[in-house]
């Protein structure tokens, strides 16, 4: 474990001293060092994320594929999502938009008393247990992101947004960051203030959202994996997710007689919320991917990234 702390460190410095820093200096925001610096880590996990899918989930994406991929340009749009989202480009416009309005507010809770719960110290000793620590977080942050994912398909106004990233027909180890960018700020807003009231530090909050954010690529990926009849229950595997993301199944429900949004298996790490409030479906099966609309309607998500951005506005508006 220290290697691996002291190895990605010695990453972070060397970007940050050999490319980062001096970039800020020309660009004339030496005063924002700090947050370069952090922003740095945030590189480097995207970084050696982007390296995991490419050396271990893309060959196995070839040796077990779920289906074939026949569109490849849809596979290239959700490549560009990635990059944008796990290079930090979309931290940084969050930063010089969101950043100083969070910190303000922050800042006015604190002045007015709130406190922060510091979760872990709610049980004696376990702030000394660093791994236990970062479970219980891991946990209570899940529990809360499944939440906002069930939210996400209840709410008409918010589904008109998620549904973009429902609408990839061949689901693939790049479509995790297939999101409306108004959806993903807004998810974003909401995790990061959980994280704060409950006292997730700075390091643990990277190592979920890194951790988080490897397991859903490859829940995503086109492959024909799932984790036995126990593992199921313990971490949620692409045959899993893959139910979520059905035609008709994973984002509709039926309704004294009537199909309405909801659907299944909104866990994002752990299966145990769905199975505890009864959205859970441990089906061993296959099915396409996509929305149903698009093949009832021939509705219009979009072909390439700023159509998509577009046609998620029109869907919000009511005119697409």
């Amino acid at each position: 474990m220290n290697f691996l702390l002291d190895s990605f460190a010695w990453l972070q410095e060397s970007l940050y001293e050999g490319v980062v820093q001096p970039i800020a200096f020309a660009a004339g925001q030496g005063h924002l060092l700090d947050k370069a610096y952090e922003g740095t880590g945030w590189l480097v996990v995207g970084l050696l994320q982007i390296a995991v899918l490419l050396v271990v989930i893309g060959p196995l994406q070839r040796q077990w594929p779920a289906e074939a991929q026949p569109d490849r340009q849809a596979v290239r749009v959700d490549v560009l999502y990635t990059l944008i989202h796990r290079l930090g480009l979309f931290k940084l416009v969050m930063f010089f938009t969101l950043d100083a309005a969070f910190e303000q507010g922050w800042g006015w809770l604190r002045s007015m008393g709130w406190p922060t719960l510091h979760l872990d110290a709610l049980w004696p000793g376990v702030t000394d247990l660093a791994l236990v620590s970062f479970f219980i977080y891991l946990v209570v942050f899940d529990f809360v992101h499944y939440w906002v994912h069930r939210a996400q398909h209840q709410s008409d106004t918010w589904w008109a947004l998620h549904s973009l990233h429902h609408s990839q027909r061949h689901m693939n180890m790049w479509t995790d960051n297939r999101n409306h960018l108004l959806d993903d700020i807004l998810t974003s807003l909401l995790l990061s203030v959980v994280a704060v009231l409950i006292g997730v530090g700075p390091g643990q909050f990277v190592a979920l959202v890194a951790l988080s954010q490897l397991s859903e690529s490859f829940q995503h990926a086109n492959v024909r994996i799932w984790f036995g009849r126990v593992g199921e229950r313990l971490w949620i595997s692409p045959r899993f997710h893959r139910r979520h993301h059905s035609v008709g199944i994973g984002h509709e429900s039926i309704r004294n007689g009537q199909t309405v949004l909801g659907g299944c298996n909104f866990g994002v790490l752990l299966p145990w919320w769905d199975m505890l409030f009864g959205t859970a479906d441990f089906s061993l099966r296959y099915e396409p991917t996509g929305v149903r609309d698009q093949l009832a309607l021939g509705r219009d998500y979009g072909k390439g990234f700023w159509a998509q951005q577009w046609q998620g506005l029109l869907r919000l508006a009511g005119r697409a």
